[in-house]
């Protein structure tokens, strides 16, 4: 069910054309008021064809709401659905998606979504399955909202786990699925046996990378943004190489993505045991025992007690550690020593290292987003902009605080940092775009999935 795409396949090709070549005659008055007029006709031609151009190439950013607008009024839209289930880590989201095709190139344009979200996760119902399907039946009412009902049978409905299913024993995450899948068949939708399944890391990275650029609308353009996504249990990197030589460095992780009118190669990796929940328990079970759930962490403040974090089905009661920098005055983290740990937990997980990341414009979201608005990095409302460097130097600052409200946020910036600075090769002075939404569309991989799940029916169709 991923994206249409094949492993790097070089094509060059090029068109060149020359204009043709125009002369003027000479002549008397009749001859100079016939090349007066030929040059206005040129003109005109000309000024014609720059309108014509100008209109067109304005038409996917700006120019198609207008025609669409006009068009939907006079009863040419037909609407189209897409129902996607995010099975994530900590939560599973609903995303209702309304499309029409648009008037003059036919692409799909999103009109509306709706975005629901439940907690706990999927993978927190591994050994009760029929309650984890019952919570996922509830977003399912939530989307039959949007649908009309003479468009459910019409209507494509998938979910889609992520990491946290992938974290789970084969046996438990398949008891889930099959709960889902027997949910599914009465649900009214239209289904197939590829409806309920645990989602390639390469997809979740395709996806997310896919949905950025199409509301950015920079799918038709050379100038694509490279997308990161962080989760609860893995991260994805996706961008599209600038210079071809690069891409023998990424051989096995380049893929063929189409857009509207052609396609683009990108690479992308997604690293499992690298997001954010994943990284917390590796940190505060670093030298623990097995089966140990009270812990003590050098990543926690020593103001901090038996703090509740659940990882998978796991419950964990976390405290802090003292250490030689901490006092009873001025209680601190030990930040060297918490970075230490974080770099032996997650350096080893980013492979391969994605070293041109740096050479593109970088949008972040999911966890990026939460943990920048949290701190007061960016707008919470709206996003923003910030660079590497502000992540650095806000997670000094935060470790250096005694916050019992945030008991976690040290580790989750140290490693943040981290990642982006050691693990992604980012310098501090990198900026970063921080979205939740783009024109009030969720950033959200499930655009890209269900674009894909659309499209993918109708090109089956046309060939029939």
């Amino acid at each position: 069910m991923g994206f249409e795409y094949e492993l790097l396949q070089q094509q060059d090709s090029s068109e060149r054309t020359q204009p043709p070549a125009g002369s003027r005659r000479k002549g008397g008055a009749k001859g100079a008021t016939s090349s007066r007029n030929l040059r206005f006709t040129f003109i005109c031609l000309v000024g014609f064809a720059s309108l014509l151009i100008f209109l067109l190439g304005a038409y996917n950013d700006s120019f198609h709401p207008i025609i669409d607008g006009i068009a939907g009024k006079l009863g040419y839209h037909e609407n189209i659905y897409a129902v996607v289930i995010d099975a994530g880590s900590t939560g599973s989201r609903v995303l209702a998606f309304e499309f029409h095709h648009g008037y003059l190139d036919g692409r799909l344009v999103l009109d509306y979504e709706l975005f629901e979200q439940s907690k706990p996760g999927l993978s927190a119902f591994a050994d009760r399955p029929a309650e984890g399907a019952a919570s996922i039946e509830k977003l399912l009412n939530l989307a039959k909202k949007v649908v009309p009902q003479d468009k459910l049978a019409q209507t494509p409905l998938v979910l889609k786990a992520t990491a946290g299913l992938r974290l789970l024993k084969p046996a438990q995450a398949e008891a889930l699925l099959a709960a889902c899948r027997e949910l599914f068949k009465s649900s009214g939708f239209l289904v197939n046996e590829q409806a309920v399944e645990i989602m390639d890391g390469t997809d979740e990275g395709i996806f997310s990378w896919f949905t950025v650029n199409f509301l950015l609308g920079k799918l038709n353009g050379r100038n694509t943004v490279a997308a990161l996504d962080l989760g609860g249990g893995s991260t994805q990197v996706t961008f599209a190489p600038k210079d071809v030589s690069q891409t023998p460095l990424y051989k096995e992780y380049m893929h063929r993505v189409p857009t509207f009118t052609s396609y683009v190669e990108v690479f992308t990796n997604s690293y499992l045991g690298a997001g954010l929940h994943a990284i917390r328990h590796a940190v505060f079970t670093h030298r623990a025992a097995e089966n140990q759930t009270k812990l003590a962490s050098e990543c926690v403040n020593p103001i901090i007690h038996d703090k509740l974090f659940r990882y998978g089905t796991g419950q964990y009661y976390i405290s802090g550690k003292d250490n030689p920098k901490a006092t009873s005055e001025n209680p601190v983290v030990d930040y060297e020593l918490c970075a230490s740990i974080v770099k032996q937990k997650l350096l080893p997980t980013l492979k391969p290292k994605p070293v041109t990341l740096k050479q593109h414009e970088i949008s972040a979201f999911s966890y990026f987003f939460d943990r920048a608005i949290e701190t007061g990095l960016v707008d919470p409302m709206q996003g923003g902009e910030t660079t590497v460097g502000e992540f650095v130097t806000k997670s000094r600052e935060v470790c250096a605080e005694a916050n019992a409200d945030q008991p976690f946020m040290c580790v989750d910036l140290v490693f943040i940092s981290t990642l982006l600075e050691e693990g992604y090769g980012l310098k501090a002075k990198t900026p970063l775009k921080l979205y939740k939404k783009i024109d009030g569309h969720e950033i959200s991989w499930a655009l890209g999935c269900a674009y894909n799940i659309l499209t993918s029916r109708e090109n089956a169709m046309k060939h029939k």
